[in-house]
């Protein structure tokens, strides 16, 4: 379970670069450095990288458009449900609990009957305007590919405190992320062998770059971080959200009661229970550094002592952090996507980095918070 009691202000990350190239295969644990140095195909990654577009922008690659076999009918749905604002959690083409939970938020959104199935009435809808194919060809730019990445990053908060951030561990971790995704399912568009880096054609599901988010001050870099998780700036505004521990959702509404989005959500456990009833949102840490503090947690080791944890995505809380009124909880991304809904948390209630940080573009100090059973 990830822990997620304590926050403090966080400050400017730091940057490592990582490797131009690597193989998809890295997702199961070679690290990209361990492979660059007797690569045949050096200078053909060392060209590919010099004709990378600048930025984070991902371009269309040529012949991007046809259509593969991957593209099913439930993963051309989940990327527009995702476009639309109602989360299936990871993009996956799988038939889950999350699939069908935004359907139904969809559902509800445009007056349909809520089946959570997409029938004929709801394809329809959903579908309108929405792009003709799930996925796309993209070309990787440099600055996304230059990470940083850590490779040998560890899991437990201890070992964490060491490195100067708690960035992705491969280049197809950051991949899967910006594109709302999983390693797994990156491997099933392209194949293992496939090469990624910058300058290099990827396949990905059809998540549309956002327009670079404008801020005065901007010193945790946040548009950077919107930008890297394919999250538009520019969101509605929410004039309450409603999290509802049953059905596993948190809702957002416009102040007239129309939903506005909804997100896949892990809420508490038997040990932290969610704290019911009304709270309001008390302010936003993004990038946000995390105080481990095991005297909050039952399950902490006796010889966990208390640390200050750099910022990252792989951090206990994410990209962001949304503080509530009540001590020590809050709404936060996580570093395991595709375990929302599936795991338990410690009372705080986690959405994927990417839901969290839309969720964080919708709110402000004094929104309202439901947390209802």
């Amino acid at each position: 379970m990830a822990r997620c009691k304590g926050m403090r202000i966080q400050t400017k990350p730091l940057l490592r670069i990582a490797p131009a190239a690597l193989s998809l295969v890295a997702l199961l644990g070679v690290a990209a450095c361990d492979r660059a140095g007797n690569d045949p195909s050096a200078d053909k990654n060392a060209a590919s990288a010099a004709k990378a577009p600048a930025g984070f922008t991902f371009a269309n690659a040529p012949g991007g458009g046809e259509t593969e076999a991957a593209d099913s009918l439930t993963l051309r749905a989940q990327v527009a449900l995702d476009r639309l604002g109602f989360s299936p959690g990871v993009i996956d083409g799988k038939e889950g609990q999350s699939y069908r939970l935004a359907l139904q938020g969809f559902q509800e959104a445009r007056n349909l009957p809520q089946s959570g199935t997409l029938d004929e009435a709801t394809k329809n809808a959903l579908l309108a305007g929405q792009p003709s194919t799930a996925t796309r060809r993209v070309v990787i730019p440099q600055d996304f590919a230059k990470g940083p990445f850590i490779p040998d990053l560890p899991r437990s908060e201890g070992e964490m405190a060491r490195y100067p951030q708690l960035a992705y561990r491969s280049l197809t971790e950051a991949l899967a992320e910006r594109f709302h995704t999983t390693p797994d399912l990156l491997v099933q568009l392209n194949g293992k062998g496939t090469r990624i880096g910058a300058g290099e054609t990827i396949r990905v599901p059809d998540i549309p770059d956002g327009a670079r988010f404008k801020m005065d001050e901007d010193p945790n870099g946040w548009a950077d971080t919107l930008q890297k998780l394919g999250v538009a700036g520019d969101q509605p505004e929410a004039d309450h959200l409603v999290v509802d521990k049953s059905s596993g959702t948190l809702r957002a509404y416009a102040k007239d009661g129309k939903l506005l989005a909804q997100f896949p959500v892990t809420t508490g456990s038997g040990h932290d229970p969610l704290p019911l009833g009304n709270w309001t949102v008390k302010g936003e840490s993004r990038n946000p550094k995390y105080q481990y503090n095991p005297d909050l947690f039952w399950d902490a080791s006796s010889k966990d002592e208390k640390t200050m944890l750099p910022p990252g995505p792989n951090g206990p809380v994410g990209v962001v952090w949304i503080d509530l009124s009540k001590d020590h909880y809050g709404l936060h991304g996580t570093p395991e996507p595709q375990n929302i809904g599936r795991t338990e948390s410690h009372g705080c209630v986690r959405l994927t980095n990417w839901d969290a940080a839309r969720l964080a573009q919708m709110v402000k100090t004094g929104t309202k918070v439901v947390f209802q059973a």
